[in-house]
């Protein structure tokens, strides 16, 4: 399994990074002015969100450069999909909103395009959930609690010793 990982998780961060330089390099006025709406609904909600798009737009590319290579280096990879997750939806609602389309052909493609990104999105939220085969710690917290004699053991000694450690 650990080989499944080194090769899918390079995979699944390749369009983040290559996407994200890309925004970096050149933030596109097109893509600026897609991402219009989901900046002025999020600002609405948001009010220290509700920044210029093109800034905008260029942290958006930064974040998924730095959480994909996060990603597929293996380093924090459950935080860096969650995060590739949370920049994929809105870049998606933006820029591959099909339902707004007129043209019946360039209706279909964005929607492909949007159905791809789903399919990232589900992806990313099982990989932010690989645990590597091992229990989550919630999971050993409540077996080592349960294992433990009432009163003998505390929940903060519970977790030390799930952690390896030990509570003095």
């Amino acid at each position: 399994m650990a080989v499944l990982r080194k090769l899918a998780r390079p995979l699944l961060a390749a369009p983040f990074v290559t996407g994200g330089l890309r925004t970096l390099r050149r933030p596109d006025t097109a893509l600026t002015e897609a991402a219009q709406p989901v900046i002025r609904a999020v600002g609405d909600r948001i009010p220290a969100l509700a920044v210029d798009p093109p800034r905008l737009v260029r942290v958006t590319g930064a974040i998924q450069v730095t959480a994909g290579l996060l990603f597929a280096t293996g380093r924090a990879p459950r935080l860096a999909a969650l995060t590739l997750a949370a920049t994929l939806v809105p870049a998606s609602l933006a820029t591959h909103a099909y339902w707004t389309e007129e043209d019946p052909e360039e209706r279909a493609r964005q929607r492909a395009h949007f159905l791809t990104d789903l399919s990232a999105l589900g992806g990313l939220l099982i990989a932010a959930a690989d645990t590597h085969g091992k229990p989550s710690l919630a999971h050993r917290s409540r077996h080592a609690l349960r294992r433990s004699p009432a009163g003998l053991l505390s929940p903060g000694t519970a977790l030390a010793r799930v952690r390896g450690g030990a509570r003095r």
